[in-house]
């Protein structure tokens, strides 16, 4: 495929649907790397609302959820809505297990009213995607859910892998993992048409991974694409605990347990939440520097995903203009964190910004932690990146 027809195909996917419907970075190190406390001010990029909830449970003064999607943000409006109207058995069936059986009911009663007008229209259209469970549940839904409904497809009447997944989440050890993966999983699993799947421009596409992200991984990767993706995976069940890792279980599954799911999801932290923390997170559809310039309170804490990989394909000016915007917004102390599918920004380092009334490098401004964002990235439960950042800025 073309990379005019790829960035075709990309702009359809990312720009007329909801793409994430659960987060697919581990907020558990990213909390580790921004120590978030009562004074801080958070921008995070929205995705699906998972990351922002977890990050309220330490307390920060605000959360600026900020998404370009604003379906990512009626996703999110929504589990703010059902934190303060359900109990929590309701919202674990909404939220946990993807479907909540009156749900027609109790959405129109008790959480349109608190939506805004296009989360509102949205949902009204939409609402199905919580009416039925298995593989029909949420989380089968939006563009990475239906990726991940073919993938369980190919798992089960394909590679005919289902019962060595079944013990693999069942496994108690990573001993345990790595002897189901090799004795059960990799040689069913690892097909010829698996791996054109992998690194199909379709499939790229739907699960939100850009051009320059693609172009990273051909080029930083023996094997490309498919080659990183299965050596990710192999690592995933293989060298870290499973019992843990919901970002892998909900998309094996189609929902999450009490005892492996994201934190504001555990009855303790949605008590939490409802009991006010959750009125600290508010929601803007804008880019990060359109939020940036039209706001002025100081942002102590920057949780910028991958988004940069995006902004890296056309001369860079658009990346430019928002650190321009993060550099004349952040704290002091500001503390920043992004992920790339490379194995290096460098091209962050490079951009040339005004600071101080004269033109520096974006590096020159930045003290990065490089051994803890390499420790954090090792454990990282998710596993598919190249690389984790975590830097400060520079006194």
């Amino acid at each position: 495929m073309g990379q005019a027809l790829a960035r075709t195909l990309f702009g359809a996917v990312h720009g007329h649907q909801l793409v994430y419907n659960t987060c697919w970075e581990d907020p558990r190190l990213d909390r580790e790397a921004l120590r978030i406390g009562p004074a801080d001010t958070v921008l995070v990029i929205t995705s699906a609302g998972c990351n922002a909830l977890d990050y309220a449970l330490d307390g920060p003064r605000r959360i600026a959820a900020v998404d370009l999607n604003p379906r990512q943000n009626a996703l999110l409006e929504l589990k703010l809505a059902a934190i303060r109207a359900f109990d929590y058995d309701a919202f674990f069936a909404l939220f946990g297990r993807g479907c909540l059986p009156d749900w027609a009911s109790r959405y129109t009663r008790e959480l349109r009213p608190q939506l805004s007008p296009w989360a509102r229209r949205y949902w009204d259209r939409k609402g199905g995607y919580f009416a039925h469970g298995g593989r029909r549940s949420f989380f089968f839904r939006g563009a990475c859910g239906r990726l991940a409904g073919v993938l369980n497809a190919y798992v089960d009447y394909v590679a005919r892998a289902r019962h060595g997944i079944e013990a693999l989440l069942a496994a108690r050890s990573v001993e345990a993992q790595a002897s189901i993966y090799d004795r059960e999983l990799r040689h069913r699993l690892w097909r010829p048409f698996l791996r054109w799947i992998a690194s199909h421009d379709a499939t790229m596409s739907l699960l939100a991974v850009p051009r320059p992200q693609r172009d990273h991984l051909e080029r930083d990767e023996p094997g490309g694409i498919a080659g990183f993706i299965e050596r990710r995976i192999e690592e995933v069940f293989t060298r870290i605990p499973i019992a843990d890792n919901y970002f892998w279980r909900v998309y094996l599954t189609g929902e999450y347990r009490p005892d492996c799911c994201p934190e504001y999801l555990k009855e303790p932290n949605f008590r939490r939440l409802k009991d006010g923390l959750v009125d600290r997170i508010t929601v803007h559809t804008a880019s990060v520097e359109a939020f940036l310039t039209a706001h002025e309170t100081p942002v102590s804490c920057f949780v910028l995903l991958d988004h940069m990989d995006w902004l890296c394909e056309d001369g860079l000016p658009a990346l430019r203009a928002e650190w321009q915007a993060i550099l004349d917004r952040a704290a002091p102390d500001a503390r920043l964190i992004w992920r790339s599918a490379g194995r290096e920004t460098t091209f962050v380092d490079r951009l040339t910004v005004r600071h101080d009334g004269r033109s520096r490098p974006v590096g020159s401004l930045l003290t990065y932690a490089r051994g803890l964002a390499d420790d954090l990235h090792a454990r990282d439960r998710v596993h598919t990146y190249g690389s984790f950042h975590v830097a400060a800025l520079a006194h």
